[in-house]
């Protein structure tokens, strides 16, 4: 399985999106100029009601469509999965974009290890991203890439599998959240192996407001909940990681000399990660229709399309340099 033969296997990337004509563009673009070429790009749109569509069949995507009544995270990537046609299936957030023209070629080779059934790659901040959310990335997602980890977190926003290990393990449609690690558990249950590449690296652009900061970690804990039944989240684990987590980021923020700067953003985002986790972990009812609407389709901000596409490729240009 691996070699050459495996290096040249059509890549099928596969973008989930609602409404992400602000970002979009900028991945595609990033898309288009990557090393490798070999690859067929497929949208799953959500009900954008936006340029969303339209800019993505400009850079000859095929598009699916899923109903916002229909649409969670693993549903989504399972659709997109069955209208794939390549051997390894790319995942990719429709606001995020690579940093390098070799991110897709990094991301793959390391399938050149026949056991691996999952890669995810690095993550970072740019000049939007909140101090505290590039130290949670900084956390996770380290400089040294790792062949064989022996734990199941991953990420989807910047992930790659083999379509074969998906045949047999489909993706949980039922989670809030969480469903790359789900599927790294049981995966790694089977004997498979996963893997991240420090390499394969993309800036990840969260604009939300604090309180869509607090849905996202509820319906992550509602989540991990499902994925691991045990675990409990109690109101001493808030307190202890808010005041412990805030002090490490004013430490950090100082040495960066950014503290006035970031002093009560460090509090806001600390306040809402965990205080949205504690409830998330109290959640008893199902994911009704008020849920759903908080959780997926949160408002986004005007955007003014005329400038996407000039934006976009400005934007990553600078990041690649001349490499």
């Amino acid at each position: 399985m691996a070699g050459k033969n495996m290096s040249n296997s059509l890549i099928s990337i596969i973008i989930r999106a609602y409404n992400e004509e602000n970002h979009i563009t900028r991945l595609l673009h990033g898309i288009s100029v990557q090393t490798k070429d070999n690859y067929e790009i497929i949208l799953v749109d959500s009900g954008s009601t936006d340029a969303t569509v339209e800019i993505a069949k400009d850079y000859g995507a095929k598009i699916c469509y899923i109903s916002p009544e229909e649409f969670t995270f693993g549903r989504a990537l399972n659709l997109g999965i069955k209208n794939a046609k390549g051997k390894y299936c790319v995942f990719a957030s429709a606001h995020v974009y690579p940093t390098r023209k070799d991110w897709l070629k990094n991301l793959i080779q390391m399938f050149d290890d026949p056991n691996v059934a999952l890669v995810y790659g690095k993550q970072r901040g740019d000049k939007r991203t909140k101090f505290s959310e590039e130290q949670v990335f900084l956390k996770w997602f380290p400089e040294e890439s790792v062949e064989n980890q022996n734990h199941p977190f991953c990420n989807n926003a910047n992930a790659a599998i083999r379509r074969e290990v998906w045949e047999e393990l489909p993706y949980n449609e039922e989670l809030t959240g969480l469903e790359g690690l789900a599927w790294a558990k049981r995966a790694m249950n089977k004997g498979y192996g996963v893997a991240y590449c420090a390499e394969a690296e993309v800036k990840h652009v969260h604009e939300e407001t604090y309180k869509q900061i607090r849905y996202r970690y509820e319906r992550e804990a509602m989540a991990m909940k499902g994925i691991m039944p045990y675990s409990k989240f109690t109101l001493v684990d808030f307190l202890s990681l808010f005041f412990q987590n805030i002090w490490n980021d004013w430490k950090a923020a100082a040495n960066q000399n950014c503290l006035f700067d970031s002093f009560f953003e460090v509090i806001r985002f600390r306040f809402n990660q965990f205080y949205g986790t504690y409830k998330g972990y109290r959640v008893k009812r199902k994911l009704t229709k008020e849920l759903r609407d908080r959780y997926y389709y949160p408002k986004k901000k005007k955007f003014d399309r005329s400038k996407a596409r000039t934006r976009a490729r400005d934007e990553i240009q600078i990041d690649y340099g001349d490499d």
